[in-house]
């Protein structure tokens, strides 16, 4: 494991997913996406990380069956040192849900939510360092916060990770771009009242595809659903889709592919 292909702290570096069915949930990904699944670590009970021509992009996670937890897409940022992260954040006013602990040589883990309760992950790379494969149909390429404003959370996530902040100088827009080394790794959206009430704030994860028509039809033929039909937006072809067990996450054939 070379320092070079290490994340640098903040960028995003994983996704994750736990699920009531694993089973059914890798069938749905792995017909929408052309995923394998090989198996992860256990320590918070079965997982399977998801394979795109041998290269991990993704996780999945079996909830316990006594847990009534949202399911959701959570996206993990990379840092140095967990333990130093996860005091941080608590200090900004965020939570630490779990962790930090380690996932056996995978690396070091904690699941926390930042002030306005939108949950991500920290990941301190071990032995995995994270997504291995980026840009192809059905890998992430993008991850962005959804939230109420951006101005109060933005503060605590530069204060946390130490982004460079750029905002879209627009009347009616609220939106932030993180920058780290120069390089943009996510966007901060504020929506307003527009923000969906039994969800709250939280991290949206964008898949790339190579077709998003026919990927939100498939969506739809595999068990999911289709909550805004495919649009163009500045990122590209869009659409906001869920899988069978209502995890929303965004498809995109990006703008230039």
């Amino acid at each position: 494991m070379t320092e070079a292909t290490r994340r640098t702290p903040g960028a995003p570096c994983w996704v994750s997913l736990m699920v009531h069915g694993l089973d059914a949930t890798q069938e749905f990904y792995g017909a929408l996406f052309g995923w394998e699944f090989v198996p992860g670590p256990q320590q918070l009970g079965p997982y399977v990380r998801a394979l795109l021509d041998g290269r991990e992009v993704a996780g999945i996670g079996q909830l316990p069956p006594d847990r009534h937890l949202p399911v959701a897409w959570t996206t993990y940022l990379a840092t140095d040192d967990a333990d130093e992260t996860a005091e941080t954040i608590r200090c900004c006013g965020g939570t630490v849900a779990v962790g930090p602990l380690d996932a056996g040589d995978a690396g070091r883990m904690v699941i926390c939510s930042d002030p306005t309760g939108a949950v991500f992950g920290v990941w301190q790379a071990g032995a995995h360092v994270g997504t291995a494969e980026a840009g192809a149909p059905g890998t992430p390429v993008w991850n962005e916060l959804l939230t109420y404003e951006t101005s109060a959370v933005g503060k605590f996530y530069r204060t946390v990770f130490g982004y460079e902040v750029e905002p879209i100088v627009s009347a009616d827009l609220d939106y932030l771009t993180l920058h780290l080394e120069g390089r943009p790794v996510a966007s901060l959206h504020g929506v307003g009242t527009a923000l969906p009430r039994d969800r709250g704030a939280h991290w949206m994860t964008y898949f790339e595809v190579a077709d998003t028509d026919a990927a939100a039809r498939l969506v739809t033929e595999l068990g999911g659903q289709v909550l805004r039909p495919p649009r163009e937006g500045t990122a590209g072809r869009l659409a906001l889709v869920t899988d069978p067990e209502g995890a929303v996450f965004t498809i995109v054939r990006s703008a230039g592919s």
